[in-house]
């Protein structure tokens, strides 16, 4: 509680930008996870170029302040999507229609069921810890046999702009970067227009849990939403991070709606 109390005293001093939140709200996808599954698969079949932003409630925060994260996230080529029950619940008190979160561990495996049912597809894996990525590739490789991975690097023994000249040259069609944001996003971001095609993700810490490394949050708390709350019980440095970004995140939305209806 006094961490909270701490934090919330200082949100006078944060300045409102309601357009830059609601462009981004504007232009998160709204539909289901069904409806984002037929997506991925077109886009994948049809070898196209797209950025996936999994945003929660940090990537607002960020983007809130951070003028060129948030002007990359409003790119033609950027599909950003709710990754967090706090952006629905935000998106709703703003009037926004959006039908449920879809979690970065879920598209991670949606877009890898996707590519194994294409035996010539090619997937590129970059970050997490060196442990993390051998185990990852291990996971890919029993689980999704038939994807082709030409590249696995960690994101501690490599230079960053080796690593994206590689994925460049093998031209992948899902590269996966689980670098933290805002890192993974600038760094996919800046090197996107490099090439033709490809499908590229900023997946944080869903390498972690596919991995086998972390566990996810038992069933019953993921449809109830409280996924958050497992992950608090597990880490508690978490709580830090959570008031900081999540607590902050809702003040501003109700915020920015009060100033709107004044």
């Amino acid at each position: 509680m006094l961490t909270t109390t701490i934090y919330i005293s200082n949100y006078n001093s944060i300045r409102w930008k309601e357009d830059f939140m609601r462009m981004i709200f504007d232009k998160l996808f709204k539909k289901s996870y069904d409806d984002f599954n037929k997506l991925l698969t077109e886009l994948i079949e049809k070898k196209q170029k797209r950025v996936i932003v999994t945003a929660n409630p940090e990537t607002f925060i960020i983007a809130n302040t951070n003028t060129e994260l948030h002007n990359h996230l409003l790119k033609d080529d950027v599909i950003i999507v709710p990754d967090g029950i706090g952006v629905v619940k935000a998106g709703n008190i703003l009037g926004y229609d959006i039908k449920e979160r879809i979690t970065g561990v879920e598209i991670v495996d949606s877009l890898l069921h996707i590519l194994n049912r294409h035996p010539d597809k090619k997937l590129y894996l970059y970050g997490s810890k060196k442990e993390v990525m051998t185990d990852m590739k291990k996971y890919v490789e029993v689980k999704y046999s038939n994807i082709i991975i030409v590249g696995a690097k960690d994101g501690y023994n490599y230079n960053e702009n080796e690593v994206f000249a590689e994925i460049v040259k093998t031209s992948p069609d899902l590269v996966l970067v689980a670098l933290g944001i805002p890192r993974q996003e600038e760094l996919i971001l800046k090197n996107i227009s490099k090439m033709k095609k490809g499908i590229f993700v900023g997946v944080g810490g869903s390498f972690d849990v596919l991995s086998g490394h972390k566990k996810r949050a038992p069933k019953i708390l993921i449809k109830l939403n409280l996924e958050w709350l497992y992950r608090i019980s597990k880490e508690p440095k978490r709580i830090k991070r959570f008031c900081q970004n999540n607590i902050k995140f809702m003040f501003l939305i109700k915020e920015g709606k009060r100033r709107k209806n004044d």
